[in-house]
């Protein structure tokens, strides 16, 4: 089993950063797969980014490619997710997540095992 908490959110202007983080709790933390999603207010929950096990694949969205940057440091149990350039349509609750299944095949749809809390993210233009 595995918990996850995620840190970070706030608010910021248009163009600024922020860098969330996701504090995992479990010794097999490096067997799993962890994503990033988010959900814009009156929308539905979308993938962002995500990372394998290693830490050596990673994948992302085409809204936040090249501004937004995953990485893992398995050692610590965490999961970081860096945001820059952010955009008001960046705006939502973000959320950590995790399965046993790498992120490559998280197909629309997939039940990721483990959910965080989720923290906000609130950008201003």
């Amino acid at each position: 089993q595995v918990q996850l908490v995620e840190s970070g959110g706030g608010s910021v202007q248009a163009g600024g950063s922020l860098r969330l983080s996701c504090a995992a709790s479990g010794r097999l933390f490096s067997t799993y797969g962890v994503g990033w999603f988010r959900q814009p207010p009156g929308k539905e929950r979308e993938f962002v980014a995500g990372i394998d096990k290693s830490g050596r694949s990673t994948i992302y969205s085409d809204s936040v490619k090249g501004r937004f940057t995953i990485s893992r440091n398995n050692a610590e149990n965490m999961v970081y997710l860096q945001m820059n350039s952010l955009k008001p349509e960046d705006a939502a609750v973000y959320y950590c997540a995790a399965d046993l299944v790498p992120p490559t095949s998280w197909y629309p749809g997939y039940g990721v095992d483990y959910w965080g809390q989720g923290t906000l993210v609130t950008v201003s233009s």
